[in-house]
């Protein structure tokens, strides 16, 4: 069984994979092509689509074998993107802060 570290950390590569191709007009991305992006096996993919989805972040398309045929960002797992891209945009590095004179 996949660790929660291992489960968390998957979630969250199909979430910046999926944002990755809206940022370059493709809303859909076929399943074989994720999972072989991120070189997951079919279950720990299809375990991450299924919570993402339920969380209503992503929209999946199944085959019948419950593995992802489609998968696509919805609304609002692109403005959870959005926000998180945002968010580490505002964080200064330690390295480029300036000391005070």
């Amino acid at each position: 069984m996949t660790k929660l570290r291992e489960r968390k950390s998957n979630r969250k590569a199909v979430l910046r994979s999926l944002y990755g191709a809206v940022e370059h007009n493709r809303p859909d991305v076929n399943g074989s092509a994720l999972r072989a992006e991120l070189g997951l096996p079919d279950e720990d993919l299809s375990a991450a689509c299924a919570y993402l989805a339920d969380e209503g972040l992503i929209s999946v398309d199944w085959t019948s074998h419950r593995t992802p045929a489609t998968v696509s960002l919805t609304h609002e797992g692109i403005r959870l993107m959005e926000e998180l891209e945002e968010q580490q945009k505002d964080q200064v590095k330690p390295e480029d802060a300036q000391p005070d004179d």
